[in-house]
């Protein structure tokens, strides 16, 4: 399937979710995530959920690390330049909307994006050989190729995965994890 019909199906299979469906989901990822061998990592970069397009609640996951004592970085997006600047998030961080309705620092302790060392993708789909559908503006595949070639890339997924996604460029960047309320796919 092309990746523009992937994001219509997908972005329609989401809004059909209840609030407390997302929320079961959300939960059975994050306990999903617990059993991933990453435990011994450091810098873990969030999303933090479009409330909007009923992406994966990542807040059960920002519990996790930081009940684990990790190092939690969150991003701000330039639209224009489609860079993403990384910050640190504390308890003084401040969370703002942005015109796309996405969750993001206001300002904090930025940190470089090589010393990130796990990254949680936000996608819409994603297919047997981990490669994932985005909104299409290519921020995560830009940030991804900015990091350490051994960063740990962990795609959240209600859903599971298509048989593939017929238009994968060159420049996307893989998955070497995709994790839904059921399984783990490695890939």
């Amino acid at each position: 399937m092309l990746k523009k019909e992937l994001r219509l199906k997908y972005k329609t299979l989401r809004k059909q979710l209840s609030e407390n469906e997302s929320e079961e989901l959300s939960l059975a990822i994050a306990n999903k995530i617990l059993t991933l061998p990453l435990w011994n990592k450091t810098y873990f970069h969030v999303f933090l959920p479009i409330t909007e397009q009923n992406e994966v609640n990542t807040e059960f996951i920002l519990h996790l690390l930081s009940g684990k004592d990790k190092e939690i970085i969150v991003s701000k997006s330039d639209f224009e330049s489609r860079d993403m600047t990384h910050f640190l998030l504390t308890d003084n961080t401040k969370i703002k909307k942005n015109e796309y309705n996405i969750p993001e620092p206001v300002e904090g302790i930025e940190v470089p994006a090589k010393k990130i060392e796990v990254v949680f993708v936000p996608l819409l789909a994603f297919d047997k050989l981990g490669n994932r559908v985005g909104y299409g503006k290519g921020f995560y595949d830009k940030f991804l190729s900015e990091c350490q070639p051994e960063i740990i890339k962990i795609g959240l997924s209600f859903f599971e995965p298509e048989e593939l996604i017929s238009d994968v460029f060159e420049n996307d960047v893989k998955l070497d994890y995709c994790v839904t309320p059921n399984e783990i796919f490695k890939f």
